[in-house]
């Protein structure tokens, strides 16, 4: 039986992601302006925490002798997703 771990896994895809992003901003040096760019570069944008008035994606914790700022914010391509994807298939052959 194979059995990963979840870290295994979550740093796998990361990593995955990070690789597909790289590649797309390569893809954004070399290709010229075209539909072709567009469809590679466009991102698809996730934020958490954001709440009205505050910055994008940014939760504040104002507590008076210390703020605090939380936050998460993503930005797939479609290299990243290809990365992702590409990582996953790669992660099915370790332990």
């Amino acid at each position: 039986m194979n059995k990963r771990t979840v870290a295994l896994i979550v740093l796998g895809v990361f990593v995955g992601a990070i690789i597909g992003g790289v590649i797309g901003e390569l893809f954004g040096w070399i290709l010229p302006q075209g539909v072709v760019k567009e469809f590679f570069l466009t991102p698809l944008s996730f934020d958490v925490g954001g709440l009205a008035g505050n910055e994008t994606g940014v939760i504040i914790l104002d507590l008076k002798i210390i703020t605090l700022k939380f936050g998460l914010a993503m930005k797939f391509n479609f290299t990243s997703v290809i990365g992702i994807a590409v990582a996953y298939y790669i992660l099915r052959y370790f332990r």
